[in-house]
Parts: C-alpha cells; structure tokens; sequence
C-alpha cells in the first residue's frame, strides 16, 4: 500500500478494544506528517483502513459497480521501482509456529502469481510496458518462541539484525524484498517502538503491550511494506503480513477474503510486493513528513497517496472477493489467490490479462 498516504501496503484491519496492561509501555513516537502515502493494506472501511486514509488525505469513494475511477490514476513521481524484483520469505516464530503444508503452499502459491505472465501484464504498464521478471528464493523460518504482538518497530528491527549478522548477504539489495510471516494467533501494529518481541535466534517471548487501535491487524491491517537504511549507503526492503483467520472469538485478525488462513496471506504479500516494485521508497517519503522532498521518494501513487493496491480495496467495500480471487495461472489449470492491482489502462481494478496493455 502505499505509504506517502499512511501505510502499508496490504492493510486491513478489524475493530476489537484491548485493556491496557499497567506494565504495558505505549509508543512515544509519533510522525508528524501532513501526507502520507498508503504503504498498508487494511480491509475496507475499517479502523485502519479510516485512519490510514485520513493521514492521506484521501476522500473515501465506494462504487457499486466498478465504473472507472481515472481520478485515482496512479502517477510515475520519478521514485525508484524494481523491474526484475528478487523476494524471500521469512516465517517468524520458529518451526513449530508453523505448518509445513502452510509453508509450501503460501511458497508455491506466491511464487507462482508472481511470475505469472497473465498477471504481469497488468503491472507491466508501470515499466513503460517492458518485461517484468520475479525470483523467488527459497525460504526461511526464524528461530524463537511465536510473538503475542509485532510492530514496525520489531520488523525493522529485525532486518538491521539479520543485516548485521550477515544473513542477508548475497541479495541485491536494490531490487530485493524481504517478506516477513507472522505466524497464527500474533497481532500485527503499525507502532514505530519495538516491543522485544522477537530475537533472531533467541526464544524470547513478547512483551506485554497495549494495541494500538488504529493500527492493529484487530482492526483491519493486513501488512506493509517499507525500508531501512542500516547504513548510510546501503536501503533494505521488507514487507511483513499478518496470519489472517478468523478468531475463535469469531473475530478477525488481518483480512479475512479466503476459506484458509494461507491463501489470505498470499493475497496479501502479492499485493505489498507489487506495491514494493512500484512504490519501493515510500517510506523515505513518509520520514520526510510534510517536507517538499517527501514526493521525489514516491514512485506510482495516486493524487491521493494510493499504491496500486488501494483503490481497489476501497472499491470493493464489504464485499472483498470482488478484487481478492483464485484466478487461474496462464500456463496449467492451477489456480493462485492473488488482489487485482489498480490499472491505470482500465481506470480501475483488473486481473490477469492476456496481452499487456498498449
């Protein structure tokens, strides 16, 4: 999602209130910006959703029907995108956090719609309608006990941790994406403070903290996408999503489109990673804040700070499974869960097509 609006990439969130633990330490951070694209995904009309989009600046519009919606175009700002992307996956929590049949299917799943060339023919209007390519590489868990909660702050935590370990080594950095997958039962928040959640290779347990109601998977985030720069020279790009199921509460946690847990989460690593190779910079220009530089980060957003991700969300209203589908890949009669991008061609949300547009 994009994030020059608020974030990220594939946010969508669900309203549930938490009492406050008396330990509990609330974020003291706090980003005093006036635009902020949308880096997240959040389910449609949901907390998350309202208050992402209120940093944005965004006017919600949702249509019964998807008419075109050319106001919400996205424009090239001359940032960064990645045209022959590299991603892998880390799954958080250690082995028995997860299944292995959840693992190989969200691998198998995203990797095929990644580089299904149907589906990248929507995308490939970005790249000037060049070929666009993405490589999986094979996936990792991470050892440690299952967070009760994760944050912003965790995740890139974590990244400068694996950085300096030198667990990264060997990827390009500006054309790769590290997707982070939180496992069943961990709350996601946007909170920029860490909550010493996780230890690479130390199974400590989460802290008890509060959850941030407007930036909670409780209330409709379903993951981000962002950067650091753990050195001056050097930018690292993450995407991290939520285990979205139904609760035994009856509750959700994340966005709940598909009858099983992992083909949500490809649904919504496919959406911040297309946003990733569009938008990859977003959160340098959220860091910039109001400043008049904050715009030269973005790479494909729309007036409204959306990524190509958004609008179709927001189109899509209660009724998710009109933008979230299983959509047969190009070659074979296998189907993949995937979110229709926005397509400027079409002025709207769009699935896979045979010929690129012109």
């Amino acid at each position: 999602m994009a994030k020059a609006k608020t974030k990220k990439s594939v946010t969508k969130k669900k309203s549930v209130t938490k009492a406050k633990s008396g330990k509990a330490k609330k974020s003291t951070t706090k980003r005093a910006v006036k635009f902020r694209p949308m880096n997240v995904v959040t389910s449609p009309g949901s907390p998350a959703e309202k208050y992402y989009r209120g940093m944005a600046a965004i006017v919600a519009a949702t249509a019964s029907k998807f008419a075109p919606t050319p106001a919400h175009n996205l424009i090239n700002h001359g940032g960064n995108i990645i045209q022959d992307l590299v991603y892998t996956n880390f799954y958080i929590g250690g082995a028995s956090s997860w299944a292995a049949s959840d693992i190989k299917n969200i691998d198998d799943a995203l990797a095929a719609a990644m580089a299904d060339t149907n589906l990248n023919n929507v995308m490939m209007q970005y790249f000037k309608n060049k070929p666009i390519t993405t490589t999986f590489e094979p996936s990792h868990i991470l050892p440690g006990a299952r967070p009760s909660q994760f944050s912003q702050g965790d995740v890139e935590q974590l990244v400068n941790s694996l950085f300096q370990q030198g667990a990264l080594q060997g990827f390009d950095f500006g054309s790769t994406v590290f997707n982070f997958l939180l496992p069943s039962g961990t709350i996601l928040t946007t909170d920029e403070d860490p909550t010493a959640a996780i230890s690479v290779g130390n199974a400590a347990a989460a802290a008890a903290i509060p959850v941030e109601d407007e930036a909670s998977s409780l209330r409709g985030l379903g993951g981000y996408h962002g950067s650091i720069h753990p050195t001056s020279k050097v930018t690292i790009y993450y995407a991290i999503g939520v285990f979205s199921e139904t609760r035994p509460s009856g509750s959700d946690n994340g966005i709940v489109a598909f009858d099983q847990p992992w083909k949500n989460i490809v649904a919504t690593l496919y959406h911040e990673l297309n946003e990733a190779r569009t938008d990859p910079d977003v959160e340098d220009a959220i860091r910039a804040g109001s400043s008049p530089n904050a715009v030269k980060f973005l790479g494909w957003t729309s007036a409204q700070g959306e990524e190509c991700g958004d609008f179709p969300i927001t189109e899509a209203g209660a009724n998710l499974s009109r933008v979230m589908k299983e959509v047969n890949l190009t070659i074979g009669t296998r189907t993949v869960p995937i979110q229709f991008q926005y397509s400027n061609a079409v002025a709207g949300p769009e699935g896979p097509i045979q010929a690129p547009h012109v």
